[in-house]
């Protein structure tokens, strides 16, 4: 029996561990099912610090995976479920990977990629399902012909998140948690202890948004490891939410903005429906959250809406619970005790409170990151050994609450002065017609940059001159002259990520075509 999973089995071998939308797993059959891939890992030749792709949607298997990287010190990287084979093939290269385990619903996609020259350190290919696909093999199949049996010596395997850049291709973000040789399968409850910082463990943890994003992750399985059970569903719906948290007896749910607005704008009789008396705690992050969505929220939930700052480089930085936020609301909170957080000026010397700058971490842990297979950008994302950036700008307050500005790459300049895209979002997304907005910078002939806002307005509503007018007059009110868009556009649905973050850099793209730069 897999050692991290003997004492839930012992204690509540028949309750449940894992739910999705195609069945449930007691604690007791999570771990014959773990054991058993551990057994076809292992009898693939996979060792610690070997690496599998692992593109699969919120389901049960993909914990399984994670369950059994814990035992083998195999690394495994969380594949973006929208991905294309291409996108595919490049990180089974870039990562290494000798194994992938994928998804049924992903099959053909894996099966193109496996095509591909990149592709062929592949050693075991396995899908979930009741068939076999070209190059693929059952995951069921592997798992029943598989033993039980587990050796006494684990090494810690775990995530190695890929994060976009500015330009080219994603890079593998590297750190403690991803495992290897030379770590035991024991740190991994310590380090799952600390998220009863967070959420009650043990606890329920609703998992609405993608696993293979590294917050998500850390929100579901850390709570898991520290004895939880975790219901999830591949695609978010707002009205089976509120369901689900009354029906499962949620006690932790994370969540973007973009998933508040979703549940915002349920019918009133929906939203009613929620008793919520088992929810203790909803964190959100990901994304800036315009004020009126979060404001909004905890007249709804209460002051149990809770933000982090954070990122998949530096894990979480700050927090702030829902009271804070009520006297401090537009701060991303203290920095968590380990976490001692320096801001540097353009003068690359630090600044004093109250004056933005780029922001620095250092965890008082020790804790640290690579970028994997790029030594260049993991050089430039440090100051000194240990101490990192991921490109905010903000500054920290007299009484030590962090405030964020924006990251360089979405600054605009105009006429030689630094705009920053976030304030001027909060303030148009206080409109009632407004969805969701972006603010980006675009040619100026004259200025170099001008600001734009693309809106997206809410169903029902259409554009038109006299809207636009007002939200020129609501920046007007709110904002410095400078700062207040030049021109709105208008957008049936902003690009964003699965985690909900702007694809600014394909909402530019367009306006920038042919003039030979992109600032």
């Amino acid at each position: 029996m897999p050692k991290l999973l003997d004492g839930f089995v012992a204690e509540k071998g028949d309750e449940l561990a894992i739910a999705d939308d195609r069945g449930r797993t007691t604690w007791a059959e999570l771990a014959d099912r773990v054991a058993r891939l551990t057994d076809v890992l292992r009898g693939a030749g996979l060792a610690p610090g070997d690496t599998i792709a692992l593109m699969m949607g919120n389901r049960r298997e993909a914990f399984e995976v994670f369950w059994a990287a814990a035992h083998t010190g195999v690394t495994y990287v969380p594949v973006n479920w929208h991905w294309t084979e291409d996108e595919l093939a490049y990180v089974i290269e870039d990562a290494g990977c000798r194994a992938l385990i994928v998804d049924d619903r992903f099959a053909a996609v894996a099966v193109e990629a496996l095509a591909d020259p990149r592709a062929a350190s592949i050693e075991l290919a396995l899908v979930t399902g009741d068939g076999d696909h070209q190059g693929l093999h059952t995951y069921e199949g592997a798992l029943a012909a598989a033993s039980t049996e587990e050796p006494d010596e684990a090494f810690m395997g775990g995530p190695m998140f890929y994060t976009s850049g500015t330009t080219g291709r994603p890079k593998g973000v590297k750190g403690l948690l991803s495992g290897g040789a030379d770590v035991t399968s024991d740190l991994l409850p310590l380090i799952a202890g600390a998220v009863g910082e967070f959420v009650p463990t043990p606890g329920r943890t609703l998992l609405a948004g993608p696993i293979y994003h590294s917050a998500q992750w850390a929100f579901a399985f850390l709570p898991m490891v520290a004895g939880s059970a975790v219901i999830t569903r591949h695609r978010f719906d707002p009205a089976e939410t509120v369901r689900l948290i009354d029906e499962e007896a949620i006690t932790n749910v994370h969540l973007v903005p973009v998933q508040f607005k979703r549940l915002l704008d349920l019918p009133a009789p929906v939203r009613d429906q929620l008793d919520g008396s088992s929810l203790v705690a909803v964190w959100h992050g990901a994304a800036p959250c315009p004020a009126p969505w979060k404001r909004a929220m905890l007249e709804w939930l209460g002051p149990k809406v809770h933000e982090y700052y954070g990122s998949t480089e530096g894990a979480f930085i700050s927090t702030i619970t829902g009271e804070e936020w009520l006297v401090k609301g537009g701060s991303v909170g203290r920095p968590l005790a380990h976490m001692e957080v320096t801001v540097v000026g353009e003068d690359d010397q630090p600044v004093a409170p109250g004056e933005a700058g780029t922001l620095y971490f250092r965890s008082a842990l020790g804790s640290d990151f690579e970028y994997h297979n790029d030594p260049d950008k993991t050089a430039a994302a440090h100051r000194e050994p240990g101490v990192f950036t991921t490109g905010d700008i903000g500054y920290l307050d007299d009484d030590g609450y962090l405030w964020l500005s924006d990251r360089k790459i979405d600054m605009i300049i105009s006429g030689g002065v630094n705009i920053y895209p976030a304030e001027i979002e909060t303030v148009l997304a206080g409109h009632p017609a407004v969805a969701d907005v972006a603010v980006i910078g675009v040619p100026d002939e004259e200025f170099g940059e001008q600001v734009k806002a693309v809106v997206q307005l809410v169903e029902g509503t259409k554009p038109s001159e006299a809207l636009a007018e007002e939200l020129v007059t609501l920046s007007r009110e709110k904002l410095a002259g400078y700062k207040r868009p030049k021109t709105i556009d208008w957008s049936e649905a902003l690009p964003r990520s699965e985690a909900g973050k702007l694809l600014k850099k394909d909402l530019r793209a367009p306006y920038w075509e042919g003039t030979g730069r992109s600032i």
